[in-house]
């Protein structure tokens, strides 16, 4: 007779309330940080994405009107794919209501403002560490560790919101990797498949590209124990549930990743058709290769060797850009007749060209990560040192040139992203997971701990010794001047009756002071905790306590730091952060009385390409995207930056914003020769490549000839000129009838076949043309940036559309994909219900 299979309750009874509890305390952690702003419905003013507020305006005005998903935007740019804006697909309903389920924001929002991504960081980082076995405390410590790391807090401030969801996501996918390699096949599949879909869900892929190479490190490390073991076989079959579970997330987010693909190509990540000029590198506007980007752009913010201190002690090179008079005691020491001039410097002095904030782990836990190194056994161990150095290293940038040209030349889409310091997040993850396991390690064994006086000295010589250095003499390793500083004084000394060696001594005695006063700050949190280890060792306290012992003194001292760059101070009203974001003026109202379905705004009073605030009202020339199209931004650099008025006129940029500096107001002036929506050319002078296509816009009338590349004349095989009898009158007439984000129709009346232009902005992937509802016409690109089709004579309606039948196809992997995830989580939970696996130790094993 065969048993009968129950649902055992018994652990789900014991272990709920101490998850539940845990639960309870992450919630605390994440609500506590933004007291009292979360509670009085204060919110943050971030420039990232205040910047970008505005954008894709059109498109939502567009949904709320008649329900319809638009995946193309012509509020910005003249028109661009929603795909790297705010990409809406509805495939992710399912995992967007999971992912807002898991971080506490349905059915009740119980984590208002950014305290659900606090919540998210804790409660992913506690999960992987238990899929190590490790112990409930030492994996609380651990979140509280990668959580507050100042890095992330920061990325808050800057309104990297994106960037922030995916790094929450990461830990708990490499939890699920964990557990498919120690044979916990279905769990670890479903966690995986689940998470990896949030974080590519959270569409960062630069972060996720980073986390694939510790994910590859740790991956060596089974590989190496399944040898030794004698274990290949399982390792075989692990690796085949993790990649399955990969293709499953990867299916999921097929619409998002595929056109994110397709884009990238067309963006300047995706390389430029022009020549580079050498006066264009002198002028900065060399970003691109024909593969990917310039690698002075890439690397344009690199770590400094030494600034990577700052994961000890985090002013060690000023930390956040600002101006160094805002720091009242450091300024103290500055003589008064200086402190005009050194006020007005900058606090920050590292390598980068600004920064927001250091990235901090934490004193102490820097010192258990050292200890680590020395004590842990195993391969994981090796992997996270790994991960960590490879994450440091590859941040220095043009720091290590040889080992990031390496990276740039070789390995496959290294040179798509920029920013090269942001891949110390991978250190921010390694580090304080190495710590716990340190941490744990001397609880386990003390006195062994101590007797190994080489991992003591070094772990203490690396972080305290340093700190107190630092403290004493904190200019004994640095200038405490950025190169560019030491240039300008260098020329000022022959060119200036300042007593620029009395400046330079007085700004050096106030850098110093802040770095002082920060490694005392670090000496003092090492004793803390040092003093709580050695309770322990004493008899004086008990291991739980000594983690909570940790937990408190790290806490507040990453806590302390986070609040320098984010606190309660940030918060404004909320009516106040709209009103910054987007902004209307009297200027604004005034075209908007222009009830015109198509025209273009060139704001001229902000920083035209670096903003978004004119988009949130009108289809603007301009606008604020970092992965603009890259013909767009070749015509920003060669034409609209020279104020070409044929190209702003082919744009059907009709009003122009400019700022009177005598009444301090803005003026708008109308432009009457804007070509408007489309129209009839004579003639087609065809070019044969980029560099003669963009030249030509700067003589061309180009009302009249279309400018066309060579390779496009396939695609107009009837094509006929124009004799010089057929240009006269009657003129042709082009109707706009309709127009919103994704479809414009058109009427247009012509007596012999023409050219006709439309001032859209060219795009290869979707766009789609019909003549008479019947027969699609080709669109082929012209001057430069813009869609063009040949029209046959006669009176015709012509609707374009934008209808990637690609969304179609990947909307249907997707489909599929979801479904599969959810029977893979369906059986995991059955699995774990009716078939419960004895209880594991928690022993901090890393096998």
């Amino acid at each position: 007779m065969k048993p009968k299979i129950q649902i055992s309750t018994q652990s789900l009874r014991e272990h709920l309330p101490k998850v539940g509890g845990i639960l309870i305390l992450f919630v605390f952690l994440a609500l506590a940080y933004f007291v009292p702003a979360v509670f009085e419905g204060r919110e943050l003013f971030q420039q990232d994405v205040a910047g970008a507020s505005g954008n894709a305006s059109d498109v939502h005005r567009f949904a709320e009107a008649t329900g319809e998903v638009s995946y193309w935007t012509n509020s910005l740019f003249g028109g661009m794919p929603m795909y790297q804006i705010s990409p809406s697909y509805p495939s992710l309903y399912v995992i967007s209501k999971v992912q807002s389920i898991l971080t506490l924001q349905w059915p009740f929002c119980l984590l208002p403002g950014y305290s659900w991504l606090l919540f998210a960081m804790l409660g992913g980082f506690y999960l992987f560490l238990r899929a190590l076995r490790l112990g409930r405390l030492p994996s609380v410590l651990g979140a509280v560790m990668w959580t507050f790391s100042s890095y992330f807090i920061i990325l808050v401030v800057a309104g990297h919101i994106w960037k922030l969801m995916t790094l929450a996501f990461i830990p708990p996918t490499i939890a699920g990797i964990i557990y498919t390699y120690r044979g916990r096949y279905l769990l670890g599949g479903a966690l995986t498949a689940l998470f990896a879909s949030l974080q590519i869900l959270s569409n960062h892929v630069q972060m996720s590209y980073y986390f694939a190479f510790l994910i590859l490190f740790l991956i060596l490390g089974y590989l190496w124990e399944a040898v030794k073991g004698r274990q290949l076989r399982r390792f075989v079959f692990a690796s085949l549930v993790t990649l399955g579970s990969g293709l499953i997330a990867l299916g999921i987010n097929s619409s998002n990743l595929y056109h994110t693909y397709e884009y990238g190509s067309e963006t300047i990540r995706g390389g430029s058709e022009l020549t580079t000029s050498p006066d264009d590198k002198m002028a900065g506007k060399a970003e691109a290769t024909a593969t990917g980007l310039d690698k002075d752009y890439i690397t344009a913010w690199s770590y400094g060797k030494g600034e990577t201190l700052t994961l000890l002690v985090p002013n060690v090179y000023g930390g956040a850009t600002g101006a160094l008079g805002e720091n009242l005691s450091a300024m103290e020491r500055v003589p008064a007749d200086y402190r005009q001039i050194i006020g007005g410097l900058n606090h920050y002095w590292g390598d980068q060209p600004f920064t927001a904030g250091p990235v901090y782990v934490g004193a102490f836990v820097l010192l258990l990560f050292i200890l680590g190194i020395f004590i842990v056994q195993g391969p994981l161990k090796w992997a996270l040192l790994g991960g960590t150095l490879f994450s440091v290293f590859l941040a220095w940038g043009h720091n290590m040139m040889w080992l990031t040209d390496l990276f740039i030349d070789y390995v496959p889409l290294y040179n798509k992203f920029r920013t090269v310091s942001s891949i110390l997040v991978v250190a921010e993850f390694t580090i304080p997971a190495l710590a716990v396991l340190a941490l744990i390690q001397f609880v386990r064994e003390p006195r062994a701990v101590l007797q190994n006086k080489v991992a003591l000295w070094v772990s203490l010589g690396l972080t305290l010794g340093l700190s107190l250095i630092l403290a004493l003499i904190p200019g004994t390793f640095f200038s405490l001047m950025s190169d560019q500083e030491q240039d300008m004084f260098r020329q000022a000394m022959g060119n200036s009756q300042l007593p620029i060696p009395s400046i330079m001594a007085s700004l050096k005695d106030a850098r110093a002071s802040i770095v002082s006063s920060d490694a005392w700050r670090s000496v003092f949190v090492l004793l803390l905790s040092l003093g709580a280890c050695a309770l322990y060792v004493w008899g004086k306290i008990k291991s739980p306590v000594l983690y909570i012992l940790i937990g408190v003194i790290t806490l507040g001292d990453l806590w302390l730091v986070d609040k320098r760059y984010l606190n309660d101070e940030h918060f404004i009203d909320k009516a106040l952060v709209a009103q910054q974001a987007k902004p209307i003026t009297d200027a604004d109202r005034q075209i908007l009385l222009d009830k015109d379905p198509h025209y273009r705004v060139m704001n001229l009073s902000v920083n035209s390409f670096n903003d978004a605030t004119t988009s949130a009202h009108h289809r603007s020339v301009g606008g604020y995207h970092a992965a603009k199209l890259r013909r767009y931004q070749d015509l920003i650099e060669h034409q609209l930056s020279k104020q070409n008025m044929e190209v702003y006129n082919m744009l059907d940029t009709r009003y122009f914003i400019l700022p009177d500096n005598a009444s301090g107001k803005l003026h708008v002036e109308f432009n009457e020769e804007a070509f408007g929506p489309a129209w009839f050319v004579d003639q087609i002078q065809w070019v044969k490549n980029a560099d003669e296509e963009m030249k030509a816009l700067e003589d061309t009338p180009l009302q009249d000839k279309g400018i066309v590349d060579e390779r496009f004349r396939p695609m107009l095989k009837d094509y006929q000129p124009l004799a010089a009898n057929d240009t006269v009158m009657p003129e042709p007439i082009v109707e706009l009838r309709s127009y919103t984000p994704n479809k414009a129709t058109y009427r247009t009346t012509t007596t012999h076949p023409r050219l006709l232009i439309f001032s859209e902005v060219y795009y290869p992937h979707g766009w789609k043309l019909m003549l008479d509802g019947k027969q699609e016409l080709p669109l082929i690109r012209a001057d430069y940036v813009l869609r063009a089709a040949y029209i046959p004579a006669g009176t015709h309606e012509l609707e374009m559309t934008f209808d990637p039948s690609s969304i179609h196809r990947t909307e249907l992997i997707a489909g599929v994909s979801t479904a599969l995830l959810i029977l893979l989580l369906v059986g995991a939970l059955l699995s774990a219900l009716f078939f419960p696996r004895p209880a594991e130790g928690e022993e901090g094993s890393t096998h």
